[in-house]
């Protein structure tokens, strides 16, 4: 299914009607072990089937961890191409988590696998890496806006080690996070009522020290297991908390296999985050 409605519309709309939440969909082997599955091919379709039919139908994102699946190789591969078609005509928008990032045709590639509506993988957005420079990206952006998708770009990520380069300070005097948030802020301009070229900035950072006004979405993980909580989201993000997508992943996976009980987890977390934006 395909709709040519800007990725970024889409998603105000989603995040405005189910409340500001992506659940992450990540099947890695602990958490298959605490839901009673082995961790072979048929635990993984469990895993992902129970957490698409619990929250696709009612969270605004759900985020499949594509290493997870691709782990299995071509079948766990089908297991992911199923988990996105079935999420998305459940009414989820899907962000696939696959950080991908290169130079010419190698990234235009990456662009076709997932943001490509002839492909099995085809999903609303796509993360990715802009470290080789953002205008490796252009291939993704391009084939983003043809198709109505949208990406996110690694800005202030929520592991330790990003600082090393995201904080690194160019001869223009921007850190490099900074940069990359400056050309998703060009790739925004003038979108209503939000564009579609986000950035991933972790909720668990003690400052974003960055000018996060994109008019793009935000993308958060970090809340939950990492350490951060839904009153977190105002002091790091500020006057843009109405765009972060708050990103949840064992926080919320722990309570399976139960379907009631993974709907209660994400609901709290909706309301939580409902109750600091004050909407």
């Amino acid at each position: 299914m395909t709709d040519s409605t800007p990725f970024g519309t889409r998603l105000r709309t989603a995040l405005d009607t189910r409340g500001q939440l992506c659940v992450g969909i990540d099947p890695h082997a602990s958490l298959l072990t605490a839901w009673g599955l082995d961790d072979d091919l048929a635990g993984l379709e469990t895993f992902s089937r129970t957490v698409v039919e619990a929250l696709a139908d009612r969270v605004a994102v759900l985020k499949p961890q594509a290493a997870f699946f691709e782990r299995f190789g071509s079948r766990g591969v089908a297991v992911l191409e199923r988990s996105v078609a079935e999420a998305r005509a459940a009414g989820a928008l899907v962000v696939m988590d696959a950080k991908r990032g290169d130079i010419g045709s190698t990234m235009a590639a990456y662009a076709e696998a997932f943001l490509s509506p002839d492909s099995p993988l085809f999903s609303d957005a796509l993360t990715v890496s802009p470290y080789l420079g953002f205008g490796s990206l252009q291939p993704a952006v391009d084939l983003a806006r043809a198709n109505g998708c949208g990406l996110f770009a690694l800005a202030l990520t929520s592991n330790p080690e990003g600082h090393e380069v995201q904080r690194a300070v160019g001869a223009d005097g921007r850190s490099v996070a900074q940069a990359v948030l400056a050309r998703l802020a060009a790739e925004n301009a003038g979108a209503e009522p939000l564009g579609s070229f986000g950035a991933v900035v972790g909720a668990t950072l003690a400052d974003a020290g960055a000018d996060l006004a994109i008019n793009g979405p935000l993308l958060a993980p970090g809340v939950g297991a990492q350490g951060a909580t839904a009153a977190d989201l105002p002091r790091v993000f500020g006057d843009q908390v109405r765009n972060v997508v708050p990103s949840v992943s064992r926080d919320v996976l722990r309570h399976g296999p139960s379907v009631e009980a993974l709907r209660r987890a994400a609901q709290t977390f909706v309301d939580d985050v409902r109750a600091v934006t004050n909407r």
